[in-house]
């Protein structure tokens, strides 16, 4: 059997055939696919207007540029530097101007409205509550504006014709001491527009087993997290965070290669991993299905991979690894998910079938209930690709 026609597998219909190129991809109408996205952070996508506009409204001083445009240039080349130390330093700024509820209920609200006109279906964004406190709003005060925003911008995405469903996980910084509060306030708030839990921040000298206390009260209240995990830092921070936390997702999870041995001279680009040989993790991070919240842009500019070239996205993709495509900070990465497609096929070769199977495994794998995520695949990813693969 062929690697493509094994990608395919027994199911496969005589559509475009999975990673073969397909001649029918077509850039110009990418921004019509249907996309789901699972790894997304609230203070990473703001509108560098938006942050010019707030900072005058809260007297915020410290911008490094005054103008809109400028102010988007210096994100992206402050992101640029191979370094998540540096890339994470970029995040003063647009934390700064989110202090107040009607910062933050914009901020969402202009969230939702981005990422439908690119159109994403089904979205769940992120942020850490903890941060956005400097103006004496409580925890709760600061979700309930960023729920009130979501709510905004759904209702004016459907308004303009590109309805979609956007959710909220709640992070817990790594280095910090609250994710047990952190994970109390998600639960708390679940049936209101909260479907998960996430640490996030420097990898380096803050193991995910820190925060077990958090990661146990999730699970005796049968609540989903994700972890950020295998970015900077390799394996043992993917297998503290599924064997002794029990992460549901793995955020970007990169390092997974690094437990798989591909015979010496591999191009990654290549159609081919026969002879492939997976260690302990990787074969529980495949068996278990649990999900890659993959971002290919970030993971070059934080230094997780050195270039796309050399990017493990094909090497899961073809190894049968839940896959997903995320954009992780839209602001300091100037992408989105149509830039992220667009990336891959130019990268990988991904045609249409490609892009359906990566957007069905992130439904599959969202917070939200199965019912849910079933609707979304039948009524409108499905239809949505059928229209692109002809």
């Amino acid at each position: 059997m062929t690697a493509a026609a094994a990608a395919s597998g027994p199911n496969s219909s005589d559509r475009a055939t999975q990673f073969e190129r397909d001649a029918r991809f077509d850039r110009h109408a990418v921004g019509l696919a249907p996309k789901v996205l699972l790894h997304d952070h609230l203070d990473g996508g703001l509108r560098p207007t938006t942050i010019v506009d707030l900072a005058r409204e809260v007297g915020y001083t410290e911008l490094p540029a005054s103008a809109a445009e400028s102010l988007a240039r210096w994100f992206r080349e402050s992101a640029d530097s191979g370094s998540l130390v540096r890339y994470l330093e970029t995040f003063t700024h647009t934390v700064a101007v989110m202090q107040t509820a009607s910062a933050l209920r914009r901020v969402a609200r202009e969230c939702a409205e981005d990422l439908a006109a690119d159109g994403v279906v089904y979205a769940e964004s992120r942020f850490a509550p903890e941060q956005h406190l400097t103006a004496g709003l409580s925890l709760d005060e600061v979700v309930e504006a960023v729920l009130a925003g979501f709510d905004d911008g759904m209702a004016a995405a459907a308004q303009a014709g590109h309805p979609i469903e956007i959710r909220c996980l709640v992070t817990a910084m790594r280095h910090a001491a609250r994710s047990r509060e952190i994970a109390e306030l998600a639960v708390r708030f679940r049936d209101r527009g909260v479907v998960g839990f996430d640490i996030a921040g420097a990898e380096a000298g803050y193991p995910p087993s820190r925060h077990l206390d958090a990661f146990e009260y999730m699970r005796a209240n049968n609540a989903p997290f994700t972890i950020h995990a295998g970015e900077a830092f390799g394996l043992p921070s993917i297998h503290e965070a599924i064997s002794f936390c029990g992460a549901d997702r793995l955020g970007h999870g990169v390092r997974v290669i690094d437990d798989i041995t591909l015979p010496e001279g591999t191009d990654l680009a290549a159609a081919s991993v026969t002879g492939a040989t997976l260690g302990a993790v990787a074969n529980y991070v495949r068996d278990k299905r649990i999900p890659l919240e993959l971002c290919p842009s970030s993971n070059v500019q934080t230094g997780a991979v050195a270039s796309m070239a050399e990017h493990p996205f094909n090497v899961f993709a073809r190894l049968r690894f839940r896959v997903t495509v995320n954009t992780d900070n839209r602001l300091m990465s100037d992408t989105s998910m149509s830039k992220e497609f667009i990336t891959l096929h130019d990268q990988f070769g991904y045609g249409w079938a490609d892009f359906e199977r990566f957007t069905v495994n992130a439904m599959k794998s969202a917070f939200i209930h199965f019912d849910e995520r079933l609707r979304l695949i039948d009524e409108v990813i499905k239809p949505g690709y059928a229209v692109l693969i002809g």
